[in-house]
């Protein structure tokens, strides 16, 4: 199927909070582990949504050009392609995107969607992140109101971050303090800036203890009470049940019942990174270990060329990234749920 239209991807967001499921949203850096997110998500019967972050868009502009624009729209032209051959809907999405990268990432795209929507074509991508986290909350919805104003022109979803996410991903660091929770009062402060969707559409990242890395399950003190308290909030001020569409950042180290709570509380997008980035190398380091003197010329040998064809190991990497993507659709209850069933 096509990547899906801005109508699709609207379907695919509102049936997925009122059957209290969520997509997982799959970082992906190549052409490979692009392929391997596709492949998990037709195997699960689940849409989904594959995105890149500013260190994943210079990286596949090629890592000594390092152009996010360049790497994002080659990335969206690739993914345009193939996505063809698998029969479920995917939505392209830019991960976080902090202040200082506005201009140099989220912007420029912006303006080629609103020009591609002009000429009466899709925008290049369905949705971006505004990473706001790092400044004063004003701020943060000021920039926010701005740019989902320009989204909302082109067809856009836009994504922001109410709060802060512990931890490191592509050189933003979060603190772990009291801010990794977000307020009832910023969740509010939120709606009176961006509407409920009259002023565009948009997704919440609110934190609940949330934190980028690697960890054991158990080990993030996660409070996804917290959601439920500001939706509550927010629809009884504004006369809305689950008014927010929420996302779920740092999931690395959930526990599966914390997972399906913030499903119930309003969450249809999960990032999901950290484990598919190992559940793509662990086979790798397999192949090679298995067949390193095949792989490696020792002792003026000349190798195996079937054990060193980057295919080799590639296949297998995609095998392991794509049976990660199916269990995510799991925890998340999207499994058998595209629209094209």
């Amino acid at each position: 199927m096509p990547i899906a239209s801005p109508e699709v991807y609207a379907e695919m967001l509102d049936r997925a909070k009122a059957g209290a499921f969520a997509y997982p949203a799959i970082n992906v850096t190549s052409s490979q582990t692009l392929n391997a997110a596709l492949r998990g998500f037709a195997e699960a019967e689940s849409d989904g949504i594959v995105q890149v972050s500013t260190g994943g868009a210079e990286y596949l502009s090629g890592p000594t050009v390092k152009d996010m624009v360049t790497g994002s729209a080659a990335f969206a032209a690739f993914a345009a392609e193939v996505a063809k051959n698998y029969p479920v809907n995917i939505a392209l999405h830019t991960d976080h995107c902090p202040k200082n990268k506005l201009d140099g990432f989220v912007r420029p795209l912006l303006a080629i969607s609103k020009e591609r929507v002009a000429r009466g074509e899709a925008p290049l991508f369905q949705s971006h992140m505004w990473d706001g986290s790092a400044v004063p909350l004003d701020e943060n919805l000021q920039i926010a109101e701005e740019l989902l104003a320009e989204a909302a022109a082109a067809h856009v979803v836009l994504e922001i971050e109410v709060g802060v996410v512990g931890g490191e991903e592509d050189g933003i660091v979060g603190a772990i303090d009291e801010k990794l929770y977000t307020t009832v009062e910023d969740g509010l402060a939120t709606v009176a800036a961006l509407g409920l969707g009259e002023k565009g559409r948009y997704m919440a990242a609110l934190t609940f203890g949330n934190v980028h890395g690697v960890y054991k399950p158990g080990n993030v003190k996660l409070r996804p009470e917290i959601l439920k308290e500001i939706q509550d909030a927010v629809g009884a001020k504004y006369g809305k049940e689950k008014p927010l569409d929420l996302v779920f950042h740092g999931g690395s180290g959930s526990l599966l019942e914390e997972i399906r709570a913030a499903l119930d509380y309003g969450v249809v997008k999960m990032n999901i990174d950290t484990d598919t980035q190992y559940a793509f190398t662990r086979p790798v380091v397999s192949h090679m270990f298995s067949q390193y003197d095949g792989v490696l010329k020792i002792d003026g040998e000349v190798g195996n060329k079937k054990a060193y064809d980057p295919r080799a190991w590639g296949k297998a990497a995609e095998e392991g990234m794509a049976k990660r993507v199916v269990e995510a659709c799991e925890h998340l209850r999207s499994v058998g749920t595209s629209l094209s069933k």
